[in-house]
Formats: C-alpha cells, sequence, structure tokens
C-alpha cells in the first residue's frame, strides 16, 4: 500500500496582470513506503528553509542595505548559509534562527484526530427530556509551522504514517 502526500500553492495579494496572478498549484503523489515520504517532506521543508533565509537576505540587502536587485543578487551569488546568516546578523543585527518557524520551516496541513465531547438534550418516551453526553473522534485539518525532519513530529502524530516498519 503506497502513501499519498498532496502539495499545494495559492499565490494571493497580486496584482491583476502581473507575472504572479493568483493560481492554485496542487498534486498527490503516492509513495511506496513511509520512508519516501519522510524524505521527501523534509527535502521540501529544507528547500522552504533554503529560499527564506535567501531572500530574506535578498530583501534585507534591497530594503535595508540600499542594494539595487541586481547588486544584491551579485552580492549573494556564490553564498553558503552560513554566509547569509552572517551577513545578516553582522551587518543588519539579524538572527535568522529568531525569524517565525511559519517562514523557517513552512506550513504543514495535517488531518489531526481529535476528539470532541457534546451534550443533547433528547426526548425518552416515560423519562422526558434527558441530557446525554457523549464523545467522538473526528478529523480536521491543522496548520503546523514545525519540523518535520526530525523524528518527534512522526512520533508526535503516528496516525500520518501506514505501518509497514519504515
Amino acid at each position: 500500500m503506497g502513501r499519498a502526500m498532496s502539495s499545494a500553492l495559492y499565490l494571493r495579494d497580486q496584482p491583476t496582470g502581473s507575472k504572479e496572478e493568483e493560481g492554485f498549484d496542487g498534486r498527490v503523489v503516492l509513495y511506496p513506503t513511509n520512508r519516501n515520504l519522510k524524505d521527501y517532506l523534509s527535502w521540501r521543508q529544507a528547500d522552504c528553509h533554503v529560499n527564506n533565509l535567501y531572500n530574506t537576505a535578498f530583501w534585507t540587502l534591497v530594503q535595508k542595505g540600499g542594494l539595487s536587485t541586481t547588486q544584491a543578487e551579485e552580492r549573494l551569488n556564490g553564498t553558503l548559509s552560513g554566509d547569509k546568516n552572517e551577513m545578516l546578523f553582522s551587518e543588519f543585527n539579524i538572527n535568522y534562527n529568531n525569524e517565525s518557524p511559519l517562514h523557517r520551516k513552512g506550513t504543514a496541513l495535517i488531518w489531526e484526530k481529535v476528539d470532541e465531547t457534546l451534550t443533547k438534550t433528547v426526548s425518552l418516551p416515560k423519562e422526558g427530556e434527558k441530557e446525554v453526553t457523549f464523545t467522538r473522534s473526528r478529523r480536521k485539518v491543522t496548520a503546523l509551522n514545525c519540523d518535520l525532519i526530525g523524528d518527534s513530529f512522526w512520533e508526535e502524530h503516528p496516525d500520518i504514517l501506514e505501518e509497514d516498519g519504515c
């Protein structure tokens, strides 16, 4: 049995006619093992981090450093993550590790199992109205901005993966 994963991108707040018009990009991929799914999601999260670090450095150079976009691109050409972190901190007093998890980790949407306790008033013959309390399990979509690369996420959400020994 494979594991399904979907990915989506929705761009908003772009002016009509711009290069980045609103759109939705969605896909569903079937992975053969839990390990393949974990590796893919780890790669996507690492890619999110790399892109956000670059964009943070780029726009800081433009907006606070006074460089043109071409100059900022040239300045960052060939730099590593450590170089960008050092530049942000030493030149602009920005500690990238203090950026929000939303930006550093991205957003993962998961189906999360939640228990709901409800109380209902029911009419019973010979007993009249009676309050009955019951609990039911439901799944709801939850947005998370956390580390998917380590084991703790998967240990906290074991129902995402099927049992396969991976």
